[in-house]
């Protein structure tokens, strides 16, 4: 019989992440610069909350002129409000020990598509569905 797979074999350990501190707009950029649809929020090495891209254009779908005195409405709003004010607070995180068949349970049965991956309260790592399509890929 096969051992079940844990998340640590395919999680991102390099997590790309943000503080509370960070505006919207630099948020933006790191989800286009880094092609990714989810941004934990730390202070320090815990996490504190997690951004989706989801998230952020929720907030930008502002019927507007594209432009305002040069600015352009999406950067108005992004300066418009906080970090604090869009990530999700209450996120559910798993640990290096969660297998892979768990990460998708959960996955699957919430309304998110992100797990931040926590040991001792420190964030090492990140699994989304992305990583779960990958990994069934390699297995079929």
């Amino acid at each position: 019989m096969r051992e079940p797979e844990l998340v640590s074999t395919i999680m991102t350990k390099n997590v790309v992440g943000l503080t509370r501190s960070d505006s919207l707009e630099r948020a933006n950029v790191l989800f286009n610069r880094f092609k990714i649809k989810h941004i934990p929020v730390v202070s320090g090495e815990s996490i504190i909350g997690l951004l989706s891209f989801t998230d952020l254009m929720r907030i930008s779908q502002v019927e507007a002129p594209d432009t305002f005195n040069g600015k352009t409405i999406n950067t108005i709003v992004q300066n418009t409000y906080t970090i604090e004010q869009v990530m999700a607070k209450d996120i559910v995180t798993i640990t290096t020990d969660t297998t892979i068949k768990e990460a998708a349970k959960i996955l699957s049965n919430r309304e998110f598509h992100a797990l931040p991956i926590v040991e001792n309260g420190t964030l090492v790592g990140i699994i989304t569905t992305r990583d779960l399509l990958k990994y069934l890929v390699k297995q079929l």
